[in-house]
């Protein structure tokens, strides 16, 4: 080929372009690929070929890559619009959990005179599943009636789970019978539902109904009964199952967390393992969070081994476990170190690592921490102030102490609670200013509770002064008469004062009252 002639050959390759549908399945086969960029390329290169399909293909690969930006903008250029083009991007922004974008688009589909099919009811529908969008619900079941549309098991299993939200039990057992032909998933949608609304007769009545159960039928029974406070009946249903997916495991596990049965979710691991599944991120740190529980610094080690074996990456929720587990169980340098290799740290990441200094007596450390929280743009929240001032009473910080006390309503807007209020009694109590800890609980705007009179008792214990001691007693008498703390930390006080005659009346009432001593444990499990 002669020189002259290659510039001629580049113009024809630039002029020549692919047919509609040659260009398509090539653009497809890109995405399908991950070369995202060689689909746009390509896209660009072929102006006059490319129609519907080709951008909807482009957008779709593009909500994919997590890239909504692009995809929003390619949109947004589009000639022309049909429903797939409008459910791709409703898609998309439901995905990013943006139920705000997804009404809005929601709403311009409808200015644009396009007719919206059953998927783009059953997403739009499942994006306002949240309490600031469900009034909207009855709208959109309104619309599929004006519509003429179909019920479909797809819109049909998100109206019953909307209209659940609504606390509409009549709406949505209504939708559930006008639902043409019944399977599975709206079985499955009916039995949340119930049991959101705690009605678990009739989600154990309509599970029993299910012509084919698969296994999320199963789960979404077992993890009702667990939201119902009902471990029993989770436990039954939960062994009834003849298979079992990391999902099933996993919604046992946190069942066993979430109501203290540490040692249950650490055997249900084991069982786990044994059984062949195989644990996800999400398994680990619920077990992290049983170990966390019991202070099981051994089996924490396990746990994280397994978690290094395993490739899992530690994303910030599993890292943030880690940080919690080491805190709890002991070893505040691993704790330390896990959280200092992390790269994204959330609220809770904070938390974490500032309620762990807080126990170990490393108030400095745990100031330090909330200062680069605050410097790195992280506004705290009740539980930050809870470890703060507890930092503070441990350290004998007091007036450390009253200034972050007195910055959460001004600087952070957050409310003080009966933690809080006990978090300073107890500083107070510690640091002998008992005056300061008296008229605080006298000022506080809410009743105090057990926690806040215990702590003044126990400051009044340590610095033997018996008026107030008395004072503090009655407080927690009102609220619990039995609770020992009364009878101990008074007769610890008459002791020293050498008023033995009361120690021995304050013994034979403890025994009267049947008031057991409570039981010293470890902290850590060794």
């Amino acid at each position: 080929m002669r020189t002259s002639d290659r510039p001629l050959l580049s113009i024809f390759r630039q002029i020549c372009t692919l047919p509609s549908a040659n260009l398509n399945k090539t653009i497809m086969g890109y995405i399908r690929n991950g070369n995202l960029n060689n689909a746009r390329k390509l896209f660009d290169q072929n102006p006059t070929s490319r129609n519907v399909v080709s951008w909807n293909s482009l957008i779709s690969g593009y909500l994919r890559n997590s890239q909504l930006v692009h995809a929003q903008v390619l949109f947004d250029q589009m000639p022309y619009r049909d429903v797939v083009s409008w459910n791709t991007m409703l898609s998309g922004l439901h995905d990013n959990k943006s139920p705000e974008k997804v009404f809005q688009c929601f709403l311009e589909m409808s200015r644009a005179g396009q007719r919206p099919n059953e998927f783009t009811f059953s997403m739009v529908i499942t994006a306002f599943l949240n309490p600031s969008f469900n009034m909207l619900i009855p709208q959109l079941h309104g619309h599929i009636i004006r519509l003429a549309l179909n019920l479909c098991v797809f819109v049909g299993s998100a109206l019953i789970r909307g209209y659940s939200d609504l606390w509409d039990r009549k709406s949505f057992c209504q939708v559930f019978e006008d639902i043409i032909i019944k399977d599975v998933t709206s079985w499955n949608a009916l039995i949340l539902s119930f049991m959101d609304l705690g009605l678990a007769t009739e989600a154990q009545r309509a599970f029993d109904m299910i012509p084919e159960k698969n296994i999320v039928s199963w789960t979404s029974l077992f993890n009702g009964y667990i939201k119902n406070k009902n471990l029993n009946e989770a436990e039954t249903v939960f062994y009834k199952m003849n298979t079992r997916n990391v999902i099933s495991w996993t919604a046992m596990i946190k069942g066993y967390v979430q109501y203290g049965k540490f040692v249950d979710a650490l055997e249900l691991f084991v069982l786990m393992l044994s059984s062949g599944t195989r644990p996800n991120h999400f398994t680990l740190a619920s077990v992290c969070d049983a170990c966390a529980g019991c202070s099981s610094l051994f089996v924490g080690h396990q746990v994280h081994s397994c978690l290094v074996k395993s490739g899992i990456p530690l994303d910030v929720i599993l890292s943030t476990s880690l940080v919690e587990m080491y805190a709890k169980c002991g070893d505040i340098e691993a704790a330390s170190s896990i959280f200092q290799s992390m790269q994204q740290k959330n609220l809770v990441s904070w938390n974490s690592i500032i309620g762990g200094y807080a126990r170990h007596g490393l108030a400095t450390k745990a100031l330090n921490g909330f200062e680069t929280m605050i410097k790195g743009g992280v506004r705290p929240d009740q539980i930050t102030f809870i470890n703060l001032l507890s930092a503070c009473g441990h350290g004998g910080l007091v007036e450390e102490g009253e200034r972050h006390f007195n910055s959460m309503e001004m600087t952070y807007c957050v409310q003080p609670e009966m933690e809080h209020y006990a978090c300073m009694v107890d500083l107070y109590g510690r640091a002998g200013l008992l005056e300061k800890a008296e008229k605080l609980i006298k000022g506080m705007p809410l009743e105090p509770d057990v926690f806040v009179w215990g702590a003044l008792l126990g400051a009044c214990g340590l610095h033997s002064c018996l008026e107030l001691g008395r004072f503090a007693a009655e407080g927690i008498y009102k609220l619990q008469k039995n609770h020992p703390a009364v009878y101990l930390m008074l007769s610890k006080i008459h002791g020293e004062k050498g008023t033995w005659s009361s120690v021995v009346e304050l013994t034979k009432m403890m025994k009267e009252r049947r008031a057991k001593k409570q039981k010293a444990r470890s902290w850590c499990d060794l």
